[in-house]
């Protein structure tokens, strides 16, 4: 299956740790009548000898970003045939590298920081054989982005969704999440300052603990709208043919500029008032920013907008406005459509010398309201096709927290971050990398 792990055996005869070697023992490998390494690169094994394992060499190495470091070094160990005396490596097209004796096997550590991305072999020749011993293939590769976000749809998330995201990041060691957090909590009079309290302190312990960003996701709620000085609008709902005076389901593309700046503004008011970072990247409620709300963004110093939304795997609102109002807006996202910088005047593809400086990043992987697992797996591998990567790739997705937290929604996010971590660079075993949406800007610089 094209996703299985790579099947690679690791004992412990060495580690990444091994920049330890020394000139004298190189003196005693090199110098003690072996002939230099052969330029010419061996044939490959039929199959690998049995006596061949490795240690710490690994199936995938990063090219590193602005945001990513990469994985410029191989440092890894091996054993070889019963009477070997010397081994020689030949990673690539690279020169033929001599390995280390040491107690067990052999060792290597070498740079790979001018190999571009690719799929590569490593030949192993013992004595000078023609014939190498052992080949491993390896893989080289630009990142693949896994962004997880949380969409705070409700001013209040239940005590049950924070024990699963604690769970989650249990789970999975090197996972980052956006929280596109809601100001509502801060404006509901049905919300307590004990509940407010506790949620905050959670999401401040997210983000120093786990390196999880605070961001901004605004439905415009009449009790939020009016905090902030503003008339609520109720006759745009995209649920809701005769409107919606909670203003839950109101289009936030039904606030001007000046109007929406002015959520904008407020929202920060009210997270900084909770000692909570000030956001930078932004999501609509119902995926419903235009034009001018991208203004307002850029207005504001926001870096990044996540509103532009894969909005055909949502069919289960076919029929209401909800569907409709996106598929018009965001008519070319689809599955693999990757961040772009828009303009004021086309905010569905990418404008080289745009007049705002806003990294649009889609949610082609939608949330998991509407996919499931297989659906997963069809989008995942859409926007990675198991080969090496020339340039970064990035998969959207996440999740709605609520009180009610459905185990169906929970179930399927968990099944994301595993099929992620099968895959993960800091395994060896993939390209993949969690990142926070600010810390994907970079990646993508404007044009």
């Amino acid at each position: 299956m094209m996703f299985e792990a790579p099947n690679h055996a690791k004992v412990g005869l060495g580690s990444r740790a091994m920049k330890r070697w020394t000139t004298l023992i190189l003196a005693l490998v090199i110098g003690c009548g072996d002939p230099e390494p052969n330029k010419t690169k061996p044939a490959a094994p039929d199959v690998n000898d049995p006596a061949f394992t490795s240690a710490s060499l690994d199936a995938w190495y990063l090219l590193g970003d602005v945001a990513t470091p990469g994985h410029d070094e191989m440092t890894f160990s091996i054993t070889a045939p019963s009477g070997t005396s010397y081994v020689d490596a030949y990673i690539a097209d690279l020169p033929p590298i001599r390995m280390t004796a040491q107690s067990g096997g052999f060792a290597l550590d070498t740079s790979i920081k001018d190999l571009p991305a690719g799929t590569y072999d490593v030949l192993f020749s013992a004595n000078g054989s023609d014939t190498a011993f052992a080949k491993f293939t390896w893989n080289r590769s630009a990142p693949y982005y896994v962004l997880i976000s949380t969409d705070y749809d409700f001013s209040e998330m239940g005590d049950n969704s924070i024990t699963f995201m604690n769970n989650l990041h249990a789970a999975h060691k090197d996972l980052r999440i956006t929280h596109f957090w809601a100001p509502y909590t801060y404006t509901d009079p049905a919300v307590t300052e004990e509940r407010r309290t506790i949620m905050t302190s959670w999401l401040q312990t997210q983000h120093d603990t786990f390196r999880d960003e605070v961001a901004l996701h605004i439905h415009p709620y009449c009790n939020f709208v009016t905090d902030a000085g503003l008339t609520c609008i109720t006759d745009q709902s995209t649920v809701y043919p005769a409107g919606d005076t909670t203003g839950y389901t109101i289009k936030v593309a039904a606030y001007d500029r000046p109007s929406v700046g002015t959520l904008f503004d407020h929202a920060r008011a009210l997270f900084a008032a909770h000692n909570l970072p000030e956001p930078v990247t932004f999501r609509a409620g119902g995926w419903t920013a235009n034009a001018a709300t991208l203004q307002a963004l850029n207005d504001k110093g926001f870096i990044a907008d996540s509103s532009a939304l894969n909005w055909a795997r949502i069919e289960e609102w076919k029929g209401y406005d909800l569907y409709d109002w996106n598929m018009a807006e965001w008519l070319p996202i689809d599955d693999t459509t990757q961040p772009y910088y828009p303009s004021s005047t086309d905010i569905v593809e990418n404008q080289p010398g745009s007049d705002l400086a806003l990294l649009e990043a889609p949610v082609n992987g939608v949330m998991m309201d509407y996919i499931d697992i297989d659906q997963i797996k069809t989008l995942f591998s859409a926007n990675w096709d198991g080969t090496p990567l020339t340039a970064p790739h990035v998969l959207m997705s996440g999740y709605h927290p609520s009180a009610m937290n459905l185990p169906v929604y929970t179930n399927r996010l968990s099944q994301l971050c595993d099929l992620a971590d099968a895959h993960l660079a800091s395994t060896g075993l993939g390209p993949v990398v969690y990142i926070t949406l600010t810390d994907l800007v970079p990646v993508f610089p404007a044009q």
